[in-house]
């Protein structure tokens, strides 16, 4: 049996700065609007919400930013995560194609998540915060904050969509052993969460009722702030550590990949692992295929309108110019909570606009046939999220089976799902559906685009 082949960066090629894709972009993404005025928003307009490091990070032109040794002292406890080839899978498929994967499970908290929940926990700590509130959807976002928190003492209070709330107790239980006090939402403890309830009282919830949530309670509180756990460029930029090993994984290797896949639901670990590649791209010195995954159920980039949007239901954020399903889209409860999102990363949303990667969505049927296939040869259950992208790195392999083309593939194993076996629980009993999304409510949905 072929064994799986393994690259490890040690402590001294933890990268020491994150990437900013948007200088090397053709054009800049469009601004970010005050939801009142429409006029471009400011950083006045941001600070209840984010501390002025974020903010400046959030908007800044340089093309790289020094991580705090802070930061990357924390990220020594798992960082530099392994670049894995994934020959057992190969085999298996029969297929001439490499496949290689960055996994990403090796945090304290099984995902890619802490890469960014770390800065923006150091950051808010520096400039004095006390309180952060945020949003969840499968739990490892929330499960990442509630470490930050505990590691730089800020209390944390996390709004986890209720579908995923019902489904994963054990992300509940991650997080309050973080030290985090978890709601399930909507709730009745805010006016958005209130409001929901009283027009469906059986409501699933969404991430942006969830954002709602945990913004409503941001602003109220002067010692605290909200923190985000993808879509905003801020984010996107802590995640370029996956991409930037990748490079240097890759040259340990000898090889270049010619298609990258990365699965998207708001976009912070497609991004993380695309833009350092991207840069190369657009630097000619590579040409990889750039491939965002999403759920048929979900599906943002693939379906949705490029418009000005909120981030979240209730309307309390800026308008963001991405693809969306419109705010007041609630997806059903897929397994992969994660990419439940009504929208896409502007900047992802922008750099799709301009040609420069593709998209594809796959029901979660085909998404967890290849995470149940991926186990059995490699030994990681991937959690529901990385399978769609898993999904579409074995649709690549099986056609360089039939046409003999000996193609890289690479793709994000973002996290495992050592607490998200009961989603594998119903496919393998054969419980799973595919949801897919009719045209008559994704049309009711974008009507209400402000």
């Amino acid at each position: 049996m072929a064994e799986r082949t393994k690259y490890i960066l040690d402590e001294a090629d933890l990268p020491a700065q994150w990437y900013n894709v948007v200088p090397d972009l053709p054009e800049p993404p469009p601004p970010p609007l005050h939801p009142g005025t429409r006029e471009p928003v400011g950083p006045a307009d941001l600070a209840p919400l984010f501390p002025q490091a974020l903010i400046e990070q959030e908007v800044t032109a340089e093309r790289y930013i020094d991580i705090p040794e802070e930061v990357r002292d924390v990220y020594r406890l798992w960082r530099p995560s392994p670049l894995y080839r994934a020959r057992r899978l190969e085999k298996a498929l029969g297929t001439p194609a490499r496949i290689y994967y960055k996994y990403e499970g090796v945090s304290p908290v099984g995902s890619h998540k802490p890469n960014t929940a770390v800065p923006q926990a150091f950051y808010n700590a520096a400039e004095g915060v006390t309180r952060l509130t945020t949003e969840t959807g499968a739990g490892q976002w929330g499960s990442a904050l509630a470490f930050a928190c505990a590691t730089f003492g800020l209390s944390c209070e996390v709004w986890q969509v209720r579908a995923s709330y019902d489904q994963k107790p054990y992300r509940k239980l991650m997080m309050e052993t973080f030290g985090a006090q978890v709601y399930p939402s909507p709730s009745d403890r805010t006016a958005a969460g209130r409001a929901i309830l009283a027009e469906n009282p059986q409501s699933t919830g969404s991430l942006g009722i969830a954002i709602s949530e945990a913004v409503e309670q941001a602003a109220a509180d002067p010692g605290a702030r909200y923190a985000l756990g993808s879509v905003l460029n801020h984010v996107l930029l802590h995640q370029t550590v996956i991409g930037e090993e990748a490079l240097r994984q890759f040259e340990l290797a000898g090889d270049t990949p010619d298609v990258l896949v990365g699965c998207t639901g708001g976009g912070s670990n497609f991004g993380g692992l695309a833009f350092p590649f991207l840069r190369e791209k657009l630097a000619g010195r590579m040409n990889p295929v750039i491939r965002a995954v999403e759920p048929a159920a979900c599906p943002t980039l693939t379906r949705g309108r490029y418009a000005y949007d909120f981030g979240d239901t209730a309307g309390l954020t800026p308008l963001l110019k991405m693809h969306t399903l419109g705010h007041g889209f609630i997806p059903d409860p897929i397994h992969a909570g994660g990419l439940r999102y009504h929208g896409m990363s502007p900047l992802i949303s922008h750099i799709y606009e301009l040609g420069l990667i593709e998209a594809l969505a796959i029901g979660q049927q085909e998404c967890f046939a290849a995470g149940v296939q991926f186990a059995r040869t490699e030994g990681i259950i991937p959690a529901p999220e990385p399978t769609h992208a898993l999904a579409a790195c074995l649709r690549e392999a099986l056609r360089c089976k039939e046409t003999g083309e000996e193609k890289v593939i690479l793709t994000a194993l973002c996290g495992h799902a050592h607490l998200d076996l009961p989603a594998y629980g119903a496919y393998l009993a054969g419980d799973m559906v595919d949801n897919e999304l009719p045209d008559t409510a994704l049309e009711e949905s974008l009507a209400a685009l402000p």
